[in-house]
């Protein structure tokens, strides 16, 4: 199978491979020259469209271990590997297995703990509530009486996944060597960003620090709840928690529904995405219907906070432009936008690319309530992208499959919920926030520094212009062909109106952060101040502008008349 290969992980290349081959790329393993003495599988080279196949791909992912279902589970976010049937399955992924024995899970609590479980806890239930292929989750009572859960690790469980993770890295490496499908999707980079998703799922003291601050982003939402780690009995193996009494949203009866507001709940379910997507720039990425709960007072509860997503502030003012332009059903800005969130190749296809981006948008505007889907738009963006020459980053997959799962819990809590509407409603309130976020300490004090250079930087240069001033070296280098004393009052005339666009603007910005302060001084209903600023800044905007479509008129006529006698060697 290739010397570039290591002998000790010789079954898993053979696994790989004999499972290309039966899901119809043996073309893959040709190329790669893995094909010597394996056996031609019962389905080989069948086609991939068939439902069958991928149910049965998912099942033997399922069988070959804890790593190849995560796997699993992040290749049902690659709309531009798989298609539609396969991510399906894949997101049905389950991986639920037969539970490691208490005695084993009494070792790694008083390990990670340094207690022994009977100190530590008032109860401790024997049997798991759940067991998954990384870890299981017990029951207990905590010595004050507080309810919580305990998440821990599989034993050994780490050693297993480096092994095949270090495998994985290899056959990557090889496709992207030797392989047309490997030199287009680069697998090594595929293969490390699930090594990282995957060894920060391990550590589970990440995933009780990415609960603290879900829970703090999300504290204004009084229909959502976090539950709050342990600090104190939490470690790398073992995570404690609050129990949070409830039922899966797929679980719930008929009955339930008519108890509860199902369309408030979807909304601010969205609301709550939407923050975190393009505010907080931190959001819950696996928000499937296993982790989302209905608890016994109604409300909508988020756990497995083991897999996030954190986005920089130059995509995520990219990724709410680009939403706002797929819900409006705008093609050429939704693709320009997606163009500065990905990164075009050297086979990038221009033409095509928009082309198919103009064929979703056509489609999401077109779609019934029932179909629409934002999730699925973004999906099939990011598999046109692939297939064109553009490569997307990781989160927008990620982004991609959180939105799909948020369209569907949000058609069961509410059949009419229409989630592209609901982006346009809370645009505004979202540009808000991101406003206000703008203007924190950290960016101000940025702003600060930038003021004290220049300052610093400022006595020098003036002294430079004083020296030129003075030994009469001073001037400015006009083109004679150029009017001098008109090409300077336009000069002027562009200033004036930049600083005064600049003073329009700033109190319009004003007024925008001052509406969140109650004041006894009201107009129709909102803050007195600020809308004194917002009318201020909106009528000399009108004025503004007025007074740039009357003198660029005037202008227009006087250019079309000609240069007047004398001027520019007229006679």
């Amino acid at each position: 199978m290739g010397q570039s290969l290591k002998l000790a992980h010789v079954k898993r290349y053979k696994d790989i491979a004999v499972l290309l081959m039966e899901y119809g790329r043996s073309d893959v393993v040709q190329e790669a020259g893995w094909d010597d003495g394996l056996p031609p599988p019962d389905k080989r080279d069948l086609p991939v469209e068939a439902e069958p196949e991928a149910e049965e791909f998912a099942a033997d992912l399922e069988t070959m271990g804890p790593t190849f279902v995560k796997l699993g589970q992040v290749l049902s976010t690659r709309a531009d590997l798989l298609p539609p049937s396969y991510l399906e399955a894949l997101a049905r992924l389950q991986d639920n297995v037969e539970p490691f024995p208490y005695a084993e899970v009494e070792r790694i609590v008083s390990e990670e703990l340094g207690v022994r479980i009977s100190k530590a806890f008032l109860e401790f239930s024997r049997e798991p509530l759940a067991a998954a292929s990384l870890g299981q989750v017990h029951k207990a009572l905590l010595r004050d009486g507080r309810p919580v859960v305990v998440k821990v690790q599989r034993p050994d469980i780490q050693e297993r996944i480096l092994e095949d993770l270090e495998a994985l890295a290899e056959i990557a490496g090889v496709l992207d060597r030797r392989t047309k499908v490997g030199k287009r999707y680069e697998f090594s980079q595929i293969v490390e960003e699930f090594r990282k998703t995957l060894l920060a799922e391990l550590d589970y003291r990440r995933e009780a620090a990415n609960l603290t601050t879900l829970a703090e982003n999300l504290a204004e939402f009084a229909h959502i709840v976090v539950p709050r780690p342990v600090e104190d009995y939490t470690g790398t193996r073992v995570l404690t928690m609050d129990h949070i009494t409830g039922r899966k949203i797929t679980n719930l009866s008929p009955l339930v529904f008519l108890e509860i507001d199902g369309e408030v709940l979807a909304e601010e379910l969205m609301r709550a995405y939407l923050k975190q997507i393009f505010v907080d720039g931190f959001f819950h990425a696996d928000p499937h219907p296993g982790n989302v709960f209905l608890t016994d007072d109604r409300r909508i509860a988020l756990l497995d906070l083991g897999m996030v997503s954190r986005l920089a502030p130059r995509i995520q003012e990219n990724l709410l432009q680009m939403v706002l332009a797929l819900s409006d059903g705008r093609s050429d800005e939704t693709a320009d936008f997606a163009l500065k969130i990905g990164e075009p190749r050297d086979h990038f296809v221009e033409k095509e690319f928009r082309q198919r981006v103009a064929e979703v948008v056509s489609r999401n505007q077109d779609a019934t309530l029932g179909e629409l889907q934002v999730g699925r738009a973004f999906l099939d963006m990011a598999k046109h992208a692939g297939e064109t020459g553009v490569r997307m980053p990781a989160e927008l997959t990620m982004l991609g499959k959180a939105l799909l799962n948020l369209d569907g819990i949000g058609r069961i809590l509410a059949p009419e919920f229409d989630p592209a509407q609901s982006i346009r409603r809370n645009a505004a309130k979202i540009m808000r926030q991101r406003m206000i976020k703008t203007v924190s300490p950290g960016n101000m004090f940025s702003g600060l520094l930038e003021v004290k250079d220049l300052v610093m930087r400022l006595p020098g240069r003036i002294n430079k212009i004083l020296d030129a001033t003075a030994d009469n070296k001073l001037g400015l280098k006009i083109d004679t062909g150029i009017d001098a004393q008109g090409f300077m009052m336009g000069l002027q005339t562009v200033a004036n109106r930049i600083t005064g666009g600049l003073i329009l603007a700033a109190l319009i910005v004003g007024a925008a952060m001052l509406m969140r302060i109650p004041t006894s001084f009201t107009i129709l209903g909102y803050p007195g101040l600020a809308m004194l600023f917002f009318l201020a800044g909106a009528g000399g905007a009108i004025a503004l502008l007025l007074r740039i479509v009357l003198t660029d008129r005037a202008h227009r006529k006087e250019a079309a008349r000609g240069p007047p006698p004398g001027r520019n060697g007229g006679p």
